[in-house]
């Protein structure tokens, strides 16, 4: 059965319709490979066995009858463990949040219901989201498939983890400053972020409210805009959520990109890359050009910003979603504490890691009397200016490419006692969430040590359909999505 857990999902999809192999069986195969080898990647949390089987069984029913499947029916999936799912535990990777049973469906966790997705297990994370390496999980760090010494990338590890080790076909992860693609250039997947408000954010525990968004992981483009045709679509219970009708984004995968422009982002390759991953991107260039497109340099002058701008808006946002967590209606209530206010102190103190309090702490003090309108508020401005020089780019170019990440994966602990390392590593993915682009990482190639390197394309807001084709003609053009990591 690892062969055809190997396959892609499009082609998991059409085993099942053709009657190669049952929903039950994919599923079965699925959790098996997650039980053989989920305890040297740490990528799952928990499973939820009865759910995924449940939910195959319905697929093989429809069969039996000779009724028509919804879109990636019987395909198995990892669901991020910051999206609810109810009867499963939603921990958010968090101690605070470690027994909580989840009591209602995110919207994104019903769509993949409706569509008879199988849901496995719910995939390590960061604590709250709130990391790049998958390092901060309260309860156990994940381990890059192509590497075990090494990080997957983060906050979404555990999802980019599952489908880079074939434990499940697809994922979903959430992204508020790359945690989408971060993960999937570094574990040598597609990871995807649509548009702010293409997908519905209602039962995913915020960080970030007005940075987060819900998007695919998968092995091929294919893959990745079929998922997110399943899980976008407007949804009242979200004030974010865009009414407009869902795309078939599969039907334009193979247009043409002859004449396009295509703007290699000066900021983000002019320095700080490894040799690699800056031979990876000059080779990305001549592939566009071979087929058809035109390749100019484009400036985004107050990209030097946006780590800035993100780390006050990001952690003042986390600061106010998170008191809501404080031991009163649900999660961890500390076991001894005199009055309210030492229930309150205590709760947060043993629930919250390091990195959580870090910017809790940071975002308080941004939102604080007196240092509002120097922090926050400036920082709001200058998102403005962020979101200008995309404008103004677009105007010249179809869509933007650069590295997804500078570097290629690090080891583990390389960058824990460094923060400022650490958060350097988002330089290329943060301005998409400032601005609310869709945008994309794909594989691009290996470094000297076999580790993959991610090329990032973003694409003005809701052109997800060119941003699927230009991904498509590239993955086309090379042979780097066929290689699997061994493990």
């Amino acid at each position: 059965m690892l062969e055809i857990l190997k396959k892609s999902a499009t082609e998991q999809s059409n085993a099942i319709r053709n009657k190669e192999v049952s929903a039950i069986e994919l599923t079965r195969a699925s959790l098996e490979r997650i039980k053989s080898v989920d305890e040297k990647l740490g990528a799952f949390n928990s499973l939820t066995e009865d759910i995924a089987l449940e939910t195959a069984k319905k697929v093989d029913e429809k069969i039996a009858k000779g009724e028509e499947l919804p879109l990636l029916a019987g395909v198995p999936l990892a669901l991020k463990d910051n999206m609810n799912l109810i009867g499963s535990k939603t921990t958010a990777s968090s101690k605070i949040l470690e027994n909580f049973v989840s009591p209602y469906n995110a919207t994104a966790t019903q769509k993949l219901l409706d569509n008879l997705i199988p849901i496995v297990g719910k995939a390590n994370l960061d604590e709250f989201a709130m990391g790049s390496s998958n390092e901060n999980s309260a309860f156990k760090k994940v381990h890059n498939p192509w590497n075990l010494n090494k990080v997957p990338g983060g906050s979404s590890g555990g999802s980019a983890a599952s489908v880079a080790s074939c434990e499940a076909a697809l994922a979903l992860g959430s992204d508020t400053g790359g945690s989408i693609r971060l993960p999937a250039s570094f574990c040598g997947i597609v990871g995807m972020k649509p548009t702010y408000g293409k997908v519905s954010r209602y039962g995913l525990i915020a960080f970030a409210s007005s940075l987060d968004q819900i998007g695919p992981f998968a092995r091929t483009v294919e893959d990745a805009a079929a998922l997110l045709e399943v899980i976008s679509g407007y949804d009242f219970h979200d004030s974010t959520s865009l009414k407009l009708p869902v795309e078939n984004y599969r039907n334009s995968l193979n247009n043409d990109i002859k004449g396009m422009k295509i703007g290699v982002v000066k900021e983000l390759v002019s320095e700080g890359l490894t040799d690699d991953v800056k031979k990876a991107i000059e080779n990305a260039v001549e592939t566009y050009k071979a087929l058809g497109a035109e390749v100019v340099e484009i400036s985004l002058p107050n990209l030097k910003h946006s780590i800035g701008i993100y780390y006050i808006l990001a952690t003042a946002e986390c600061s106010s979603n998170l008191a809501r967590f404080d031991g009163v209606r649900y999660g961890h209530r500390t076991a001894n504490a005199q009055n309210l206010l030492e229930m309150y102190c205590k709760t947060r103190a043993e629930g919250f890691g390091p990195e959580v309090k870090r910017r809790i702490m940071l975002g308080t003090y941004a939102l604080s009397s007196g240092y509002y309108d120097a922090y926050y508020k400036k920082a709001l401005q200058m998102r403005r200016v962020v979101t200008e020089d995309f404008i103004k780019a677009f105007a010249k170019v179809d869509a933007l490419i650069s590295p997804t990440c500078p570097n290629t994966a690090f080891d583990l602990g390389a960058r824990t006692e460094d923060p400022l390392a650490m958060y350097l590593t988002d330089i290329a993915t943060i301005s998409a969430n400032l601005a609310g682009l869709p945008a994309i990482s794909i594989p691009a190639g290996f470094d000297s040590e076999g580790m993959p390197i991610g090329l990032q394309i973003m694409t003005p807001q809701l052109t997800e359909a060119k941003l699927f084709n230009l991904a498509y003609k590239f993955e086309q053009a090379h042979d780097y999505y066929k290689k699997l990591a061994n493990i």
